[in-house]
């Protein structure tokens, strides 16, 4: 089982990523992640790790302005609980 959230908006993403993500970590608490379109011609921005969301937030101050991202929760069922298999990939 996992989690996913993605949003399309005004606002910026990332909050509303996380607070899905937290909502939805039921679904999924083996690792999580999250990527970001920022504005402008940058790449995509990823950032994911094993554990609970909460490790996730920890690695996330360096994120773009951006107002389109989105974010899973991952409940290992087939391969290990990596950094390498955290979604989103």
């Amino acid at each position: 089982m996992c989690g996913i959230v993605a949003i399309i908006g005004a606002d910026q993403a990332l909050p509303h990523l996380l607070e899905g993500l937290r909502k939805l970590e039921y679904r999924g608490y083996d690792s999580a992640g999250v990527v970001l379109l920022p504005e402008g011609d940058g790449p995509l921005w990823c950032r994911k790790d094993i554990g609970r969301v909460r490790n996730l937030e920890g690695q996330v101050d360096d994120a773009p302005v951006s107002t389109v991202g989105i974010a899973h929760t991952r409940w290992a069922t087939h391969g290990g609980v990596t950094k390498e298999n955290a979604h989103p990939h």
